[in-house]
């Protein structure tokens, strides 16, 4: 296969589970009210998943809200990459895999991504470059979490920020200023991996039935997390700028990673930018971690908000820690 010499976002699509959970709808079971999650979070409601939904089904459903809108074939899809941090088995298979035999697809390469909130733009990137050099023709990068199977719903301080969904975005091979696929960055601080984990189940502390339940949920040092959240978004929007020769004022739109609007909020006025340039859409589906970014970009292209030539910024942050971004020619 000939290597393009561009690479593009052809088509965007997304997924959320149809029961919404509202904060006044939290508050009946948790000690918190509507007035206390939105002040500290920007958050409204939340989607969650039913018990028997698992995340592969969310992502079929992303992808196949991307084929209908799209006048698109599942098999114009030449791989799958699904970043996520609740994989349908610990370790393995990898669920992209479960996915792919869900869409009724053979052989085609299929892998999991897991770099926590900023998953989606690590796969974006790995996606591009396997379009760039010719290895596939296509690809659909998935970001899809069931974040509420790995909460802890006595927790008021974690259990108030996470929503379940799926976006995704198909990438291939295109003409210039086609949704080109302009620029990454992608970085990561281990040293932090602590502060946004959940403490059992893997090699380092396997799980033991003896020990409580909790360990075995998603833990948070918020602190930390938002210090480290409102540092680095301003440091990947000063990386993505100088490395390109551009200024804040190319850029239409920021879509940020939907962690918490306060994080958002403090990157902006520490920029000086508007804070209208950032999407902001965490209000109607909290925190969807992975999937964040790519249902934020479906909710643009359908309300118009996306047009031919704008140049977009989507950054992510998140466990690991990572983070990093992308800059697109839409």
């Amino acid at each position: 296969m000939n290597r393009p010499a561009h690479v593009c976002i052809r088509a965007v699509g997304a997924y959320v589970p149809p029961r919404r959970v509202t904060n006044d709808d939290l508050a009946k079971t948790v000690d918190t009210s509507d007035e206390w999650i939105r002040s500290h979070t920007g958050i409204g409601a939340r989607h969650l998943a039913d018990e028997g939904v698992a995340t592969s089904d969310l992502a079929v459903g992303a992808v196949k809200d991307l084929l209908k809108r799209h006048g698109l074939q599942a098999e114009e899809i030449g791989a799958i990459i699904l970043a996520t941090a609740t994989q349908d088995f610990l370790g393995f298979p990898a669920t992209a895999c479960i996915i792919q035999d869900k869409l009724g697809l053979k052989t085609i390469p299929a892998f999991d991504v897991a770099a926590g909130c900023t998953g989606f733009i690590y796969a974006l990137e790995i996606a591009h470059g396997l379009v760039a050099m010719g290895t596939v023709r296509s690809v659909v990068v998935i970001g899809a979490e069931k974040l509420s199977a790995v909460t802890d719903w006595n927790d008021r301080n974690t259990c108030v920020l996470f929503g379940d969904g799926a976006g995704c975005v198909l990438v291939e091979a295109g003409e210039a200023r086609d949704g080109d696929i302009i620029d990454s960055v992608l970085h990561a601080e281990g040293s932090g991996a602590s502060f946004l984990c959940i403490p059992r189940g893997g090699t380092h502390a396997p799980l033991d039935p003896a020990l409580p339940p909790q360990g075995q949920k998603l833990q948070m040092d918020g602190r930390a997390v938002y210090n480290f959240a409102v540092r680095v978004l301003g440091e990947v929007v000063d990386e993505l700028l100088s490395r390109n020769q551009m200024t804040i004022e190319d850029v239409d739109w920021i879509v940020p990673h939907q962690a918490n609007s306060r994080i958002i909020s403090a990157a902006a006025k520490r920029l000086k930018i508007d804070q209208s340039k950032f999407f902001m859409n965490i209000e109607d589906y909290a925190n969807t971690s992975a999937a964040s970014i790519p249902i934020a970009l479906r909710e643009m292209e359908e309300q118009g908000l996306l047009k031919s030539g704008q140049v977009v910024m989507t950054i992510g942050f998140g466990a690991g820690l990572t983070y990093g971004g992308n800059l697109i020619r839409w």
